[in-house]
């Protein structure tokens, strides 16, 4: 079920929270204000102490707001405590019943809730299936691997049909593999189930991997909310451009051209297009960013010279470690073919080509 764009399923206003008093205050939310759609798997994403778990827990219910509003689907919840919102969290540690069933975890929540017997037993038959672990169904969940229990974690907070699903890093504990795995898992399931899903994590990967749009947060703010492609091709600043992935940054001067468009003028002397992020005017000396795919390095002449540094191979790509001419690093990442090595040795003197509208323009 797609995401809903006229529909706000959570909509934070104006908020902020703030911590201690005095000398000892601290903002760990700063006027926040961000709308989050309706059957939308929505991201959070910053490094540590960026403030978006505590916006989590703000919606929770689990802390409040200093100032601000937050409505869920107009309705200003606040005010209410966590058991008064139609709002389920997985945390990090998954907090499952060791000595309960995979079944009677996943019917635990109902049961507080007072539903009749039948009717639990039927809910707890659909989660089982929904995650597939009908198999496992009587199996304590201290005798099931850990992408097992995360899933019957799963299962119990969707039991209820919350309006709003919210996952606090739930796949923190897993290993690479079982991580990947579960990320197709999650999206599969917040499209089969349709509900709004608000997931937290400081994995740029597992971000890009899941969600509909990602909000990139960093001291208790929001620098900018759009969609993987968006934020890693359009990134509006710097920090978004240097946390997600690997990324090249230059000194240009720039001049303004038609069309959201910028005249970027290199070290080297040679003018590339550059687009340019939204709102911004720029003139002068300004930073631009080129991701390494973007690039490709050729024995002669391109946009910059430099001399190769390093070669490290990844097995699906290689990076070009660059030491440009003019100061400065450059990587270039080309995808390998079956033909051995990537065509360059180290020391070579080489060119770097970037392609059109593959820089953009940064504030800083």
């Amino acid at each position: 079920m797609p995401a809903n764009p006229d529909r706000g399923a959570i909509d934070v206003r104006g908020v902020s929270k703030i911590f201690g008093s005095g000398a000892d205050r601290v903002a760990a939310l700063d006027d926040v204000s961000v709308v989050i759609c309706e059957n939308e798997f929505f991201t959070l994403l910053g490094p540590s102490g960026c403030g978006k778990t505590t916006l989590l827990r703000l919606i929770a219910g689990f802390d409040f707001p200093t100032y601000g509003q937050i409505l869920l689907h107009g309705q200003d919840i606040a005010p209410l405590p966590p058991f008064k919102r139609p709002v389920n969290t997985v945390f990090q540690s998954y907090a499952l019943f060791p000595h309960m069933t995979v079944a009677q975890n996943i019917g635990f929540g109902l049961e507080m809730l007072g539903k009749p017997k039948d009717e639990v037993t039927a809910r707890v038959d659909q989660m089982l299936k929904l995650v597939k672990m009908e198999a496992l169904k009587n199996r304590k969940t201290s005798q099931i691997s850990g992408g097992q229990q995360q899933r019957v974690a799963l299962a119990r907070a969707l039991a209820p049909q919350p309006k709003v699903l919210l996952l606090d890093e739930p796949l923190s504990a897993l290993d690479y593999k079982l991580r990947k795995e579960m990320q197709i898992e999650l999206k599969r399931l917040q499209h089969e189930t349709g509900i709004t899903f608000i997931f937290v994590t400081h994995d740029q990967e597992e971000a890009l991997t899941m969600s509909d749009r990602i909000a990139v947060m960093s001291q208790g703010k929001i620098l900018q909310v759009g969609t993987p492609w968006d934020i890693y091709d359009k990134p509006s600043e710097r920090f978004v451009a240097d946390f997600i992935g690997e990324t090249n940054f230059l000194t240009a001067k720039v001049e303004p051209a038609e069309g959201g468009k910028a005249n970027a003028t290199l070290s080297s002397g040679k003018t590339i297009a550059a687009t340019v992020a939204e709102n911004l005017v720029p003139s002068g000396e300004a930073t631009i960013v080129v991701r390494p795919e973007h690039a490709r390095v050729v024995k002669g002449e391109g946009h910059l010279p430099g001399v190769i540094d390093n070669i490290v191979y990844f097995g699906t790509d290689t990076n070009i470690h660059v030491r440009l001419d003019g100061g400065g690093a450059f990587i270039v990442r080309q995808q390998n073919t079956r033909s051995a090595g990537s065509g360059f040795e180290l020391g070579e003197h080489v060119g770097i080509l970037i392609a059109d509208d593959a820089a953009q323009v940064l504030k800083d």
